[in-house]
């Protein structure tokens, strides 16, 4: 699976973006999809994740902010994110495995990765 993450840039604090990942290759349907994201100095953490049957889970962070969707014949999964803060700048990298978890190493497809700036 080749994963492709578009749709970051620079925001104001209060604004809003949405991300797109485009998956080509295997039967995305069968993967669960996450987002993650990493800042500047930071580790790389969850923000949120889909299973292949649409069930979807958030970080305390992101909920009621964000809302991560999927579209099987678009081979595609989305992130709506409203109400944006400061703190949720970083590169944000959709990744694709068999496991639904938060765990990042358990995800074996990685996008390159989309920067989001949101300024206060």
């Amino acid at each position: 699976v080749q994963l492709q993450a578009s749709g970051g840039g620079l925001v104001q604090a209060g604004g809003s973006l949405r991300l797109s990942c485009a998956a080509s290759g295997r039967t995305f349907s069968n993967y669960a999809v996450g987002w993650f994201r990493q800042a500047p100095g930071k580790e790389r953490e969850f923000v949120t994740r889909i299973s292949w049957s649409g069930r979807t889970y958030y970080a305390d962070s992101v909920k009621g902010r964000f809302t991560i969707s999927r579209d099987n014949a678009k081979n595609s999964v989305y992130l709506q994110m409203n109400s944006l803060k400061p703190e949720d700048t970083a590169v944000y990298y959709c990744a694709a495995g068999t496991i639904n978890t938060a765990d990042d190493r358990l995800y074996a497809y990685w996008g390159q990765g989309t920067e989001i700036t949101v300024s206060s």
